[in-house]
């Protein structure tokens, strides 16, 4: 009896959108329809993959070229799609990831200046076609994201900041990276308003996501 494929789901934004809240969300409403659903993060997702996370959101901004990030971002990713992400896939799970790919070819494709065309070139060497079947993209003016990240720091005491510390002009860059992305790939890619409550924020991501893969209410 064949397994029916699993579907691939990612979260992207900048920072302080509300990513994290609002993954928790769709799993829950995913796992009420009997799917199994596996929640996961990047950089991250597997041990290796996490233990690359540390490099990468801690310590001072300038720590790493942007050459260097990508490489990083892509060396955790080769370890989380083979090892979390496909074998979930094929036995016919949904997977969410808050962030992927998307989220290193706007910081440092687009913000840090590495390229687009470096950046595709990298992932076609790592994972070939590879891509989520459904990016969901949080889209929020930058002062108010990184209002919203400085608040959620304060009150985890959680010192994953290195990227909310770079510059208004970074993350100005990166808003309109992923807007562009999601202009290139209006196939795979929807923008949401993440400037409402949670509450307005989540029926609008779930109403995309049914809609595109035909799911009930």
């Amino acid at each position: 009896m064949s397994v029916k494929p699993g579907r691939f789901i990612t979260l992207e934004g900048g920072e302080g959108a509300g990513k994290s809240t609002q993954i928790k969300r769709l799993v829950v409403a995913l796992q009420g329809l009997g799917l199994e659903v596996v929640q996961t993060r990047e950089p991250g997702g597997t041990p290796g993959a996490e233990a690359i996370r540390g490099l990468l959101v801690t310590g001072d901004t300038a720590r790493w070229e942007a050459d260097t990030e990508a490489l990083l971002h892509y060396a955790a990713r080769a370890e989380h799609v083979a090892k979390t992400v496909k074998p979930a896939l094929s036995r016919g799970a949904w997977v969410v990831s808050d962030r992927f790919a998307d989220s290193t070819m706007a910081y440092q494709g687009y913000a840090g200046q590495v390229g687009r065309e470096r950046i595709a070139a990298l992932h076609k060497l790592v994972l070939g076609d590879f891509q989520p079947d459904l990016t969901l993209i949080l889209d929020l003016p930058v002062a108010e994201g990184l209002r919203r990240a400085g608040a959620r720091a304060s009150a985890t005491g959680s010192n994953e900041d290195r990227y909310e510390r770079m510059g208004l002009q970074f993350h100005e860059a990166l808003r309109a990276a992923f807007l562009d992305i999601a202009k290139r790939e209006p196939g795979r890619c929807q923008v949401v308003d993440a400037a409402g409550d949670p509450d307005s924020v989540a029926v609008a991501l779930w109403a995309g996501l049914a809609a595109r893969f035909n799911l009930a209410a």
